[in-house]
């Protein structure tokens, strides 16, 4: 029985791959993304804090809400306190809604990674002239405010269509965030010849299905982080690997999970001359710039 396939990538086992390292040898490589998005109010997709009711969901809109206005405020308080780099992953719509927020971490020197338009749409269930238009609206606004064009992307809502990696590609975009099949960065093939860089992105080590999905507590989050991290120290010294870590701020932004998310981001800086403390963009230029075929 043939099983329908991507044709992305070949299945490459862990064990055996060509080694390499990351600037300055280390072998463990670290980001942080802080997920900025905005909603429309009245209809449409989002993360809930209890069961959505009728529109407009009061509820639910003003709890998402509150990580733009105070949460990743806090946040960034915390990240500053520590020198930690950041990536933000940004909604269009935020340069009209929080202008403020996004200016805010462009001033602190993150990457600024395409997220789409708003998560209020899912990019996955369009047509490719559609989607098409929706990578190059998001990517329009982003590069008119950044003085640049990002060079990733990770999806609303994670959402692909069978040629999602290819209109990246062909719209520029160096890497993705989406796939979250390994430890390493893989290459991705796409149409016309091109390709497009995985970079690996957590959705065990990402609030969203740990907080909202399996409903544990800020504690127990931060234990997964610095147990993973603890982990993947151990784990690099056989190969080069990549720990992301994903947050959004209506979520790790409140304070009662913030002094948690705090005890866990002190744990990874005082290894800070151990690690790569990096960005996804700065992985990715990184992994372009070894011989072919190091990469899988």
């Amino acid at each position: 029985m043939e099983l329908k396939t991507h044709n992305r990538y070949a299945y490459t086992p862990l064990r055996g791959r060509a080694d390499y390292t990351w600037p300055a040898g280390r072998r463990l490589a670290v980001y942080f993304a802080l997920n900025l998005e905005h909603f429309s109010y009245g209809e449409g997709l989002g993360a809930e804090l209890a069961p959505g009711g009728p529109h407009p969901d009061i509820l639910n809109y003003a709890w998402r809400d509150y990580g733009n206005r105070v949460g990743a405020w806090y946040m960034l308080d915390a990240f500053d306190g520590l020198r930690l780099p950041m990536a933000a992953l940004v909604n269009s719509a935020m340069y009209d809604y929080a202008p403020e927020l996004v200016a805010a971490c462009r001033a602190r020197g993150d990457e600024i990674v395409g997220h789409g338009r708003t998560n209020a749409e899912r990019q996955g269930v369009l047509d490719e002239p559609g989607e098409r238009a929706l990578i190059v609206e998001a990517t329009t606004r982003l590069a008119e405010a950044e003085g640049r064009p990002p060079e990733g992307w990770l999806g609303p809502w994670i959402s692909h269509s069978h040629v999602t990696p290819d209109l990246l590609a062909e719209a520029g975009y160096r890497y993705l965030l989406d796939w979250c099949m390994d430890d390493q960065p893989i290459w991705f093939r796409c149409r016309n010849d091109r390709r497009i860089l995985a970079v690996p992105y957590p959705q065990e080590v990402n609030d969203i299905p740990q907080i909202v999905g399996r409903k544990i507590g800020g504690d127990a989050f931060a234990d997964i982080i610095v147990d993973h991290f603890d982990e993947m120290m151990e784990l690099s010294r056989e190969r080069p690997l990549v720990m992301g870590v994903a947050l959004h701020a209506y979520l790790v932004g409140q304070p009662h999970r913030l002094r948690h998310l705090k005890r866990a981001l002190r744990h990874i800086a005082r290894h800070r001359d151990s690690i790569w403390l990096t960005t996804p963009g700065a992985i990715a230029r990184h992994c372009a710039s070894l011989p072919q075929g190091i990469v899988p």
